[in-house]
């Protein structure tokens, strides 16, 4: 005698060994002595088990389910009595074990609600059942086509739509996103890899830069123009003022004037575009600087802040008069401040567009710092005795150093033709200096005004340890200064937007300040702006580096100089490159310059390998 049951959703049989009321001592088809409980007993049959079983199941596969659904009741009901109903006549072991075995198979049909005991599910949710098991094999088809192209090596225009969320936020339920994988791991690829064999995919630079604008821009990176307020009647000033910025420079932000007032005295103005003049609180272009909090900056590439037609309407462009934020102080012959400074909302004429390239070879170190000197250019005069004025400055903050020794600055520059090209401009040029400091006396100036007032804003401070942002003005010990914060680039970060607000509020007795003390929405601004423009900085020095490891790759560099940071992490010299080198003695001391082998290098995998060679004196 043999049994028919259910174990674990499968139905075996077995032999009988010894019966009880609950339990069955058995020995299965395989031989293995064990035991089943009655419960999961449907019936016992004699004859050949595996002829039982392998009739049972031809038989279920016969059964048309939709038929054995019609012809059940409304009510629940037993295997043996739907059967019956089924064949016709009262059912032989064999057709009720193939009955029940169709049963189980069909649960969108029939809900099990007990041993042997089933209810029909309601037409209604069974049309839906139905449809949506159809609606998966046409889905999974799908899936198999777009795969089964992307192995042939062609993209699909759904998943080539798609590709962006595919590969940097991917919505894994998504079924572009299934088909994607799926050919990716038969052909044994990372996702990068495949995308880039379709072509779907330039280069490494647009997956990296795809990667940070879906992060960073999920609205998209680009910005359409949106509609410039009308500027209130501001008075013109009577100065003629220049700027001095990179050739590929759009967001002008500052400029600065000159103006000679007799017996040694001398009017600096220093000049700032002022966008907030026209962006009303809460209006769409703040909601946007908010969101995108900071021009992102990379090799061959930005991503501004603010809408195209904003920066024209707004960057201090040569040949036309320009709203600004204006500052001015008067110096004397000594290059002594004198007098109270004067703050004004103005409209400035922009005479010209100084551009560091055409004036650096005139103007540098080595030559045209000489008040005798013949003019090379257009305001050199001006810019000989901004750079006297700034080195007093300097001094002034206790920052001056006489024989500093010459720190340079990198930047990666990607021709047209793929070719990488690194320049070199030194840190602290008589440029660069004279620029930074007029900016320092206005930022510096206008915090501490901020803070005269008791108003808050966005200040960058130091009075022990590293830089922070923060709500309320501290010292920077860095910058050698009581009161400092970033007002001089409203067109690029938001910072400078904010606190511009907050100056011009003290300015003009009609404008309102964007946040007062306390304001939660303040904080949450400095955080939103610290994380972003953080990031931002990441992703710069990611794209440097990566263009570093091109440019080291065409020009075949085999050997290295860098100067050790701390143990094994070393800058190299004459790129923008930060990374690790193997085999440094571990009493190297932080700043000395190390030679270096390159043991391996591929830029596609953004890797370098370097070794250790020797210690090289620092003129090397």
């Amino acid at each position: 005698m043999n049994i028919f049951y259910e174990e674990s959703g499968q139905f075996k049989v077995a032999a009988i060994v010894q019966k009880n009321d609950a339990t069955y001592q058995v020995d299965t088809q395989h031989g293995k002595r064990t035991k089943v409980k009655a419960n999961n007993v449907f019936t016992e049959f004699n004859g050949d088990m595996a002829a039982f079983l392998e009739k049972a199941q031809a038989e279920a596969a016969e059964i048309d389910t939709d038929l054995l659904w019609e012809v059940c009741s409304e009510d629940e009901f037993s295997a043996e009595a739907i059967a019956e109903e089924y064949f016709g006549h009262a059912p032989s072991q064999s057709e009720l074990a193939a009955t029940l075995i169709a049963l189980y198979a069909a649960p969108m049909y029939f809900y099990k609600k007990a041993k042997g005991v089933f209810k029909a599910a309601p037409e209604e949710t069974l049309k839906q059942a139905l449809a949506a098991i159809e609606r998966k094999k046409q889905q999974d088809a799908q899936i198999d086509a777009w795969a089964k192209a992307l192995q042939a090596g062609n993209m699909p225009s759904e998943i080539a739509a798609d590709l962006k969320t595919i590969l940097h936020a991917p919505d894994k339920q998504a079924l572009t996103y299934k088909a994607f994988i799926k050919a990716a791991d038969a052909l044994k690829l990372q996702p990068y890899d495949l995308a880039k064999q379709t072509g779907a995919v330039a280069s490494l630079p647009q997956y990296l830069l795809d990667a940070f604008e879906m992060k960073h821009y999920p609205q998209g990176a680009i910005l359409a123009d949106m509609a410039v307020s009308p500027l209130p009647q501001l008075p013109q000033a009577d100065v003629a003022a220049f700027s001095i910025d990179d050739e590929s420079t759009t967001e002008v932000d500052d400029a600065l004037s000159l103006t000679d007032l007799g017996n040694g005295l001398k009017r600096v103005g220093i000049h700032i575009a002022a966008p907030s003049l026209a962006i009303e609180s809460g209006s769409a272009i703040e909601k946007t600087i908010m969101n995108r909090l900071s021009t992102a900056y990379f090799p061959d590439g930005k991503i501004t802040m603010l809408p195209e037609n904003w920066i024209a309407a707004f960057s201090l462009d040569e040949g036309a008069h320009r709203p600004a934020v204006s500052i001015y102080f008067d110096v004397d012959a000594e290059f002594n401040l004198v007098g109270e400074p004067v703050n004004k909302t103005e409209a400035v004429n922009i005479a010209e567009n100084l551009r560091i390239q055409a004036i650096e070879p005139h103007f540098n170190a080595e030559t045209g710092l000489d008040a005798t000197c013949e003019a090379m250019f257009n305001h050199h005069q001006d810019l000989i005795w901004f750079y006297q004025f700034a080195v007093a400055r300097q001094k002034a903050r206790g920052k001056y150093e006489e024989n500093r020794v010459p720190q340079y600055d990198y930047s990666v520059e990607v021709g047209s033709d793929g070719i990488v090209s690194v320049t070199r401009r030194e840190r602290g040029s008589p440029i660069d200096t004279l620029v930074s400091e007029m900016m320092i006396l206005a930022n510096s100036t206008w915090a501490e005004m901020l803070d005269t007032h008791d108003l808050p804003g966005l200040f960058r401070v130091q009075p022990s340890g590293k830089v922070r942002m923060s709500t309320q003005s501290e010292p920077h010990i860095g910058m050698g200064v009581q009161h400092y914060g970033w007002f001089t680039s409203p067109l690029r970060r938001a910072a400078d937007y904010i606190n511009q607000k907050q100056l011009v509020s003290l300015i003009d007795k009609n404008s309102e300040p964007l946040f007062h003390k306390n304001d939660a929405e303040l904080f949450a601004a400095l955080r939103d702006f610290d994380t972003a423009y953080s990031a931002y900085a990441d992703f710069q020095r990611q794209m440097e580096a990566y263009w570093s490891l091109v440019y080291l790759e065409q020009q075949g560099t085999k050997t290295l100089t860098a100067t050790v940071l701390k143990e094994d992490l070393v800058r190299i010299e004459g790129l923008p490159l930060v990374t690790r080198a193997a085999g440094i003695p571990f009493d190297i001391l932080p700043k000395s310059q190390v030679l270096l082998n390159i043991t391996g290098l591929d830029s596609e995998k953004q890797f370098i390998g370097l070794n250790y060679v020797k210690a090289v004196a620092p003129n090397a």
